[in-house]
């Protein structure tokens, strides 16, 4: 046995399918091959409007449901094919698949992530995990983060207290104190790229701001941060989670026209770097202690973002996770194949600290591919 897992994940930034074969046992985590796969534009699009409310969206959402398992079937196929792996190299595959929705509160708290897994057995011949959020929503969770349960097996420290952060399309952080294992914490801080992103593409018609090259040449504008900020959601207690519901266009819209001045758009965009950096910090400086933040996800690709998270945490170490094992483009997919190997070993993949479900619980189900 090769013990090779496949993960698959796609963020709220829907900037495209992580995809990553890695060999995972108990004494280890090695990054085989890493690739992300854009989506088509045409599905691109049906994703992003049904992040809101429309007509028709059953048949959409089934329709795309079946597309995206589609497209990550074939994500796993070009990358064996590139890595010269079969089918039957792979244990498992472990897909997230693609959240369009996120509303995880209440007694009929939900999360829906599209991508069909009995496509992507059918066309990858390989058993597929996935559906992993809805067993710690129905144990009273938030269905999120769910990567904190990989970072304690893999990036804890007897002696450096560490915060793991992935800046995706919104932001999450993981807690992991010295020789604290049963302390870990871990919840969504709030905004990462997805609102500079959509800033972007409305004003540029760029994806994202490179390097943040667009915002270094604005200014942060306090009074709109300080609006920003206001939202209560910060100063909320975790466990917690969010997602692009509440942090879009829409609602940056509605502040700026109450805004006493008109702000150009490049100061807009600095205003958001200032606001993820900002809201994260503020939750870091929270905790009881933290020697250093290991950044991961696009953010990490982000100059302006990491300097302005450095000078907001002057006494911190900020680095990415490459420093410890793994590239910081790659987390995210090797947590959901370590996911899928917790499956097959019967390991909890939920931490009822971060999620507020009432029992650690085996995440996922199994779909076969014969």
């Amino acid at each position: 046995m090769n013990n090779y897992y496949v993960g698959l994940i796609s963020g709220t930034s829907m900037d495209g399918v992580d995809t990553v074969i890695a060999e995972i046992t108990s004494e280890k985590v090695k990054t085989l091959a890493f690739k992300t796969f854009p989506y088509p534009n045409d599905l691109l699009a049906e994703l992003k409007s049904l992040q809101k409310p429309a007509s028709n969206e059953v048949y959409r959402l089934g329709k795309n449901d079946r597309n995206v398992g589609k497209h990550f079937a074939d994500c796993v196929n070009a990358l064996l094919a590139e890595t010269n792996l079969k089918p039957a190299d792979i244990t498992l595959v472990g897909s997230h698949g693609q959240t369009v929705r996120h509303h995880p509160n209440g007694d009929s708290g939900f999360s829906v992530q599209l991508g069909d897994a009995n496509t992507i057995a059918s066309m990858t011949n390989i058993d597929v995990v996935a559906d992993f959020r809805k067993k710690d929503i129905a144990l009273g969770g938030q269905g999120a983060p769910m990567v904190p349960a990989f970072h304690k097996a893999v990036f804890a420290d007897e002696r450096e207290s560490r915060v793991v952060l992935n800046i995706g399309g919104i932001a999450n952080i993981t807690y992991l104190p010295a020789n604290e294992p049963n302390n870990v914490m871990g919840f969504d801080t709030g905004p990462g790229n997805g609102l500079m992103d959509a800033w972007c593409k409305l004003h540029t018609g760029k994806e994202y701001d490179d390097n943040g090259q667009w915002a270094a040449t604005g200014q942060c504008h306090y009074p709109l941060l300080k609006s920003l900020l206001s939202l209560p959601y910060f100063k909320s207690q975790a466990p917690k989670s969010t997602g692009q519901e509440q942090f879009n266009l829409e609602w940056l819209q509605q502040l700026l026209m109450v805004q006493a001045e008109e702000l150009s758009p490049e100061d807009v965009q600095a205003t958001l770097v200032h606001l993820t950096s900002t809201s994260i910090a503020d939750q870091v400086k929270a905790l009881d202690k933290v020697d250093a933040v290991y950044v991961c996800g696009g953010g990490a690709h982000n100059g302006q973002l990491m300097q302005a998270l450095a000078d907001a945490l002057p006494n911190v170490k900020i680095t990415n996770t490459q420093e410890i094992g793994i590239s910081p483009d790659a987390v995210e997919a090797i947590a959901f194949a370590w996911l899928a190997y917790a499956y097959e070993h019967d390991l909890p993949g939920n931490v009822p600290a971060v999620t507020g479900a009432s029992r650690e619980a085996v995440m996922g189900g199994l779909f076969k591919a014969k």
